[in-house]
């Protein structure tokens, strides 16, 4: 059956490739959530950029749970970026940027606690991480889909 996932690990081009890479997935789109929907009822990329939003960029995932269990999504997304640095991935900065696992049900939220819990002992660091229920989904601008494969490009990442 066909599931969704949203994850902000920062920016969302390369998040986007990593999960589009992983058998299962079905389709992904970025855009923002976990921001003030009353201010800003249909975010931009110009507005969340700002910081003042309180969006996220994310990836929104919908996947065959036949074919690829929650758990290694999850194992993607740990892989994909440093969960221990509070609004920043490498270069960029901001609250836009920061790490967080949005759930749909309760079965993701306790694996997505039980993963957090893990990864935090692995790393033997603070995982700063936030775990919320799935809000609205805002897609991004047509350009941010695929940005990477559109420009030929393997990854952002410096």
């Amino acid at each position: 059956m066909i599931q969704k996932a949203t994850f902000g690990a920062g920016c969302f081009w390369s998040v986007q490739a990593a999960f589009d890479a992983l058998a299962g997935v079905t389709k992904t789109e970025v855009g923002y959530m976990g921001g003030d929907e009353t201010r800003f009822p249909k975010p931009s990329y110009a507005q969340v950029c700002t910081g003042e939003t309180g969006y996220a960029e994310v990836v929104c995932i919908w996947y065959d749970d036949a074919k690829v269990a929650y758990q290694e999504l999850l194992d993607v997304f740990w892989g994909s970026h440093d969960s221990t640095t509070r609004d920043r991935q490498g270069p960029d900065i901001g609250s836009q940027y920061r790490s967080l696992i949005f759930y749909y049900t309760p079965e993701q939220q306790k694996l997505a606690i039980e993963s957090k819990k893990k990864m935090q002992q692995k790393l033997g660091k603070i995982v700063v991480t936030e775990l919320a229920p799935a809000t609205t989904f805002f897609k991004a601008e047509e350009y941010h889909q695929k940005y990477l494969v559109k420009r030929g490009m393997g990854s952002c990442r410096i």
